[in-house]
């Protein structure tokens, strides 16, 4: 990692297959310095300083059941979230990466957000104290409501107004914004200070799509993988991101995260030696400018 950020990934489906230790040996021997976690553990932890690896970020459980319109679920839901908190930092864990999409899938955002600004601020305050941060995740969930909590600029306003704590952080993941039509530089030069985790992927905007289907999904046509017509996931470099912007600004921030790479590209999915071929071209991008 000459000269800037360590450089991980989001453990892929056909790498991950093959157990940690064996996924652990292969990003080594590829030149990644960490890993994201679906579990910590004492064994996976053994795993990756065997193996000379950083710890990226861990899963964080529970949202789904924390924004229900039902109380127990909610109830369950948040103990849950509560007890990782203190078997993460126990372990020595510092980022929690989250998708916040509720549980009923018929709650629009609005909703969503009051969810959210009610069941959180507690679950916040616990990961504060731990000396853990969430990493909200700025996927947008699926249509037709888009409902995940936390991708927009106007709403992330609104949700570090109501929860201050510096404990609410992001997972910067640029391909997103991309997609929503949010100029990604300028959402880092607002939130780079709560940034605590960041993707590496990139989007490619598809002109033929974004004539035929404008910004909305398309209706009766076929779409590629990772893909809603107008745009697709790709690794860094295929897309529109400037990674060495990007690598500069968070640099500048102080960000002392990882750059994590989330293998979402259809022409590098499907079997073991796609997936690593992936890995390796966007490591090959992002080494070079982050």
């Amino acid at each position: 990692m000459a000269g800037g950020f360590p450089i991980g990934m989001r453990i892929p489906g056909k790498i991950g297959a093959e157990g940690l230790d064996a996924v652990a040996a292969w990003a080594k021997a590829a030149g990644l310095d960490a890993l994201d976690l679906g579990e910590i553990s004492p064994a996976n932890l053994e795993i990756l300083a065997r193996h000379g690896l950083r710890l990226g970020s861990v899963d964080a459980g529970g949202a789904g059941h924390i924004l229900s319109r039902d109380p127990e679920r909610r109830r369950r839901g948040t103990e849950a979230l509560l007890a990782q908190i203190e078997r993460v930092a126990e372990l020595g864990g510092k980022v929690l990466f989250i998708c916040l999409v509720p549980g009923d899938r018929d709650i629009g955002r609005r909703e969503g957000f009051e969810l959210w600004a009610e069941a959180f601020p507690p679950i916040v305050a616990a990961a504060e104290r731990r000396g853990l941060s969430f990493a909200l995740e700025g996927w947008p969930g699926g249509g037709p409501h888009y409902p995940t909590v936390g991708y927009t600029p106007e709403v992330l306003r609104a949700m570090f107004r109501h929860v201050p704590s510096p404990a609410l952080g992001l997972c910067y993941d640029p391909s997103h914004l991309v997609r929503l039509g949010i100029d990604h530089i300028r959402f880092l030069d607002e939130f780079s200070e709560r940034v605590r985790h960041c993707h590496g992927k990139d989007t490619e905007i598809l002109p033929e799509g974004r004539y035929l289907y404008g910004t909305m999904p398309a209706v009766l046509d076929g779409t590629p993988g990772f893909s809603e017509g107008s745009w697709r996931y790709c690794v860094p470099g295929d897309g529109t991101v400037d990674w060495a912007r990007v690598g500069f600004r968070l640099q500048q921030a102080g960000y002392a995260g990882v750059v994590s790479i989330e293998l979402e590209d259809a022409r590098f999915a499907g079997s073991l030696e796609a997936e690593r071929a992936g890995i390796a071209k966007a490591l090959a991008h992002l080494r070079a400018r982050v």
